[in-house]
């Protein structure tokens, strides 16, 4: 049976995971409604 209480004291967490999760959240991507808002300015700023 597993020992909960002694697998927590031996937990460590993994570096790498931290630093993905940093750089995941840290990301700022676009969604489609971003991309089409950039369109849209574009056409009407070179209708101008």
């Amino acid at each position: 049976m597993i020992n909960f209480e002694e697998e927590i004291k031996r937990f460590k967490p993994c570096l790498e995971i931290e630093d993905t999760e940093e750089s995941i959240y840290s990301y700022d991507s676009k969604d489609v409604s971003d991309i089409l808002q950039e369109m849209i300015k574009e056409i009407r700023n070179d209708n101008k």
